[in-house]
């Protein structure tokens, strides 16, 4: 299921910068942690996958595991304070569309079927964000005036931005692809045994 999401939803729409490389040339790492696993059962598996020398992404997914969208959003915070090497993303599998602004859209964007945690390396990150721009108030009257362009936003944001654009261009098939999978989630899982008190 969580290969549907990535290819299907996350490659297609091109909603991260580095998943469709990470996982062609083996740079994306996958653990799947069983039942309701421990803070430091989480942070073990992170870890495990960070220590290998190839690893650009890794994914750690709990398929078995009930838990609310903010048990979770606390959840991620407590692992990366014991992994404190990357970035973590917590992606939940009920969050409901909401194009208000590009921040708000996130939740929908990070709807896989199971829950999941995400790391990426720190060095990575800041590979992409480029360094820090210092804006004097020179420059801000500049700006202000037209006389110079304004700093650029951080990748997070052009990715954010990006991201509401593409959605909202057409949300309908966005959301028919995740429910979709959504579906064969629950399909698949009943003929293996795997169960979870998460709604369909």
């Amino acid at each position: 299921m969580f290969e549907r999401y990535l290819v299907e939803v996350v490659e297609r729409y091109d909603f991260c910068p580095w998943a469709r490389v990470a996982r062609e040339q083996g740079q994306l790492a996958v653990e799947v942690v069983w039942g309701t696993p421990t803070v430091d059962a989480w942070a073990a598996a992170c870890q495990a996958m960070l220590d290998r020398p190839t690893t650009r992404v890794a994914m750690v997914i709990a398929p078995e595991l009930s838990i609310g969208s903010s048990a979770l959003h606390g959840l991620r915070a407590e692992v990366a304070a014991k992994v404190p090497s990357a970035g973590v993303a917590d992606f939940h599998p009920e969050a409901p569309l909401d194009l208000t602004t590009p921040a708000r859209l996130v939740p929908f964007i990070r709807r896989p079927p199971d829950p999941l945690l995400q790391l990426v390396p720190f060095s990575l990150l800041d590979s992409v964000r480029g360094s820090t721009q210092t804006t004097m108030i020179t420059q801000q009257a500049q700006i202000l005036g037209g006389h110079v362009a304004p700093p650029r936003p951080d990748a997070a944001a052009r990715i954010a931005a990006a991201n509401h654009g593409t959605i909202s261009a057409d949300p309908d098939e966005v959301s028919r692809v995740l429910d979709s999978i959504a579906a064969d989630r629950v399909a698949s899982y009943a003929r293996v045994g795997i169960t979870s008190s998460l709604r369909p």
